[in-house]
């Protein structure tokens, strides 16, 4: 199935839940958040979140500086 992530289109194999697709796509630790289909997923969801064909997924991370 197809997804976008962060704006690029990525072929997945389903089903899977957000944690596992994060896993695979090299996300891990606590310094970033996730928005699907524009809404923010809270981390505890992450195994209980399918993700579908058509989804759009963005990760964001937070940006130091000034």
């Amino acid at each position: 199935m197809q997804i976008l992530v962060n704006g690029r289109f990525q072929t997945i194999e389903c089903p899977t839940d957000l944690g596992s697709l994060l896993r695979k796509l090299g996300y891990s630790g606590d310094t970033f958040a996730v928005a699907l289909n524009g809404d923010f997923v809270a981390r505890t969801d992450y195994l209980h979140t399918e993700i579908g064909d058509g989804d759009t997924l963005d990760v964001v991370a937070p940006v130091v500086g000034g």
